[in-house]
């Protein structure tokens, strides 16, 4: 918790511009359901609880980081918007079972064991309600970063250096995400990749339904 209270102060950690899957897919979202409850899990600084409040949601937020909550509620201030923000762990949500449409969690599931993201995604997966969907990214064996740091676990490295110093980083392949979303009802996962100066970026998407 620490580590993201001091990162997140980074302007690179902190932008405000929403995430191009996310306006893709809250915009497919909102065309075929309205009134529609959402929850920036992980929000970080806040920038796609911020983009669901201008869409019309009822948007909550829930981060570790307290630098994160602030930074969220006074973004969402500046702009004449509202949302209810918590500080909480992602494995252990304080919400009640079946409350939310939507989930975005960007960024942030895979800063853990292998063992906490299942948990994670249980918690998820308990409070979609029916035909709820979530967005999920993890990053992928392939990208550049692979196998960088002390490795803590299989595939499960921290971060030595650098701005994420003390930060674990699990990386994942397509076989992996399925059996973590096995308990879902349908399940799509896409593989995103792109160089940027030189260096492979590859991350996995996946959405899922209860």
């Amino acid at each position: 918790m620490a580590e993201w209270n001091r990162i997140l102060l980074e302007e690179v950690y902190s932008r405000e511009e929403p995430d191009e899957s996310i306006v893709a897919f809250l915009g497919s979202f909102r065309s075929t359901k309205k009134n529609a409850r959402g929850l920036d899990l992980a929000c970080g600084a806040g920038r796609h609880a911020v983009y669901m409040a201008r869409l019309g949601f009822e948007t909550h937020g829930a981060d570790i980081a307290l630098t994160g909550l602030r930074l969220t509620r006074e973004r969402l201030k500046k702009q004449n918007l509202h949302g209810y923000l918590v500080k909480c762990d992602m494995k252990h949500l304080p919400y009640v079972d079946s409350c939310f449409d939507v989930i975005i969690c960007f960024h942030a599931v895979y800063h853990q064991k292998l063992k906490e993201i299942q948990e994670s995604l249980s918690e998820i997966h308990r409070v979609l309600r029916k035909e709820g969907v979530t967005i999920v990214n993890f990053l992928s064996k392939r990208t550049y970063s692979y196998a960088k740091g002390s490795q803590i676990g299989e595939n499960t490295f921290m971060e030595e250096e650098g701005s994420e110093k003390g930060v674990l980083h699990h990386f994942t392949d397509k076989e992996e995400l399925e059996q973590l979303f096995a308990i879902f009802k349908t399940t799509s996962i896409d593989l995103h990749e792109k160089e940027v100066e030189g260096k492979l970026r590859s991350r996995w998407i996946v959405k899922a339904t209860v």
